[in-house]
């Protein structure tokens, strides 16, 4: 087995000319500012967690991060318009006697193109104000295809929102609200989150007020092959989810995922039910691939993608008789690069055909959602620290 330090220049491959990201509107200077989350400015709402002095709450209470989190959490609803679709599907062959019936009365009894009214349709789901100036974060289904989106702040203040760009393979949307002074929901670190740690679920449950549910992270980089297309393939979104078994349910998409000081580590995103309902596990997208999203769509109105250029299986999935056959030792961990093109970044850098990939930027690598996860956060020309 090789170890190798490398810096890679991450390339941009040929699956980036897919469009992915959808931008509405031009994006004028105006549009297109972002006030952000500054260093060391805390929101109004954290005002009693003690993370203005950098005081832990000490013990686990849950009443400190609700209480911060509450306010930065906004119910969205939305209003998709009736819509008239036609089958335009040719006949095979001309009927010598649709001249003498109506057309549309023809066409419903023997076949041939109908119209079909799709009607109006109502949908809500849960959003995270990030910044004071009115930009939200959630997951794209809740919002797509919305001709109309209304968002309910928690003290019932109401507005009509405009979408800023959307991402349907990371299931992650950008709204925006015209208003000043709004708390948020600071960035935490999903890299940091631990697996038995205390979290809290926060969203609009079923068209319920602002509900807050605790469980604890019992998985990371959990992936579910939610983002894959009709064939079974890939479609360009990286599945490395968080899954707690705090209570999510429908309209809780969009909410946050906030640890025990009131920080956002998720984007509440999905469930496993076989009922459509709370049944067990829920699964949020860590918040350092949100953060990524939520900046490239900001200032590219776009999402830039990069791509390290390796085939690869997961080091642990290997038996002893494989691992011998390999070289590789029995208690190995990482991922197993099993072939690599010649001009793509990754060979160009040093790596080979039989090399283990153990650490990104000094995170462990353990599964190859782990691995797509930190390569998620880079832009095409970036660079990142192999080990």
């Amino acid at each position: 087995m090789k170890t190798k330090q490398i810096l890679i220049t991450v390339l941009v491959s040929v699956l980036t000319t897919l469009t992915l990201i959808i931008g509405y509107g031009k994006f004028t200077e105006k549009d297109t500012y972002f006030a952000g989350q500054l260093p060391g400015v805390i929101p109004n709402n954290y005002k009693y967690t003690g993370l203005e002095d950098g005081v832990s709450g000490g013990p686990v209470d849950f009443r400190q991060p609700a209480a911060s989190s509450i306010p930065a959490v906004v119910h969205i609803k939305t209003k998709t318009n009736a819509k008239t679709a036609t089958n335009n599907l040719p006949r095979q062959r001309q009927n010598p006697f649709s001249d003498f019936f109506d057309d549309e009365l023809f066409n419903q009894l023997f076949g041939g193109g109908r119209s079909n009214v799709i009607p109006e349709q109502r949908a809500s789901g849960s959003g995270v104000v990030i910044s004071e100036d009115g930009y939200i974060v959630t997951n794209n289904h809740v919002v797509q295809n919305a001709d109309e989106i209304n968002v309910t702040l928690n003290n019932k203040k109401s507005y009509k929102a405009k979408l800023v760009g959307t991402d349907p393979s990371y299931d992650l949307a950008v709204i925006k609200i015209e208003a000043k002074g709004l708390p948020y929901l600071l960035y935490g670190n999903s890299d940091e989150v631990q697996i038995g740690q205390w979290v809290l679920a926060i969203g609009y449950p079923l068209n319920l007020e602002t509900t807050v549910t605790a469980g604890i992270v019992s998985a990371k980089a959990r992936s579910l092959g939610l983002n894959r297309d009709k064939n079974g393939d890939a479609a360009g979104g990286v599945e490395s989810f968080i899954q707690t078994d705090a209570a999510v349910n429908m309209g809780n998409s969009g909410g946050a995922l906030v640890d025990t000081d009131g920080k956002m580590i998720g984007v509440n995103s999905a469930i496993a039910s076989p009922t459509g309902y709370y049944s067990g596990y829920s699964y949020a997208i860590p918040v350092n691939i949100v953060k990524k999203v939520v900046d490239d769509i900001m200032k590219f109105g776009t999402v830039q993608r990069a791509y390290l250029g390796i085939n690869y299986v997961n080091a642990s999935d290997f038996s002893e008789e494989q691992k011998k056959r390999e070289g590789i030792p029995v208690n190995a961990y990482g991922i197993y690069v099993s072939d690599l093109p010649k001009d793509g970044a990754a060979y160009e850098a040093g790596i080979r055909r039989g090399d283990i990939i153990r650490k990104m930027n000094g995170v462990e690598i353990n599964s190859g959602a782990e691995m797509q996860e930190q390569v998620s956060r880079y832009k095409p020309g970036d660079k990142v620290a192999v080990t």
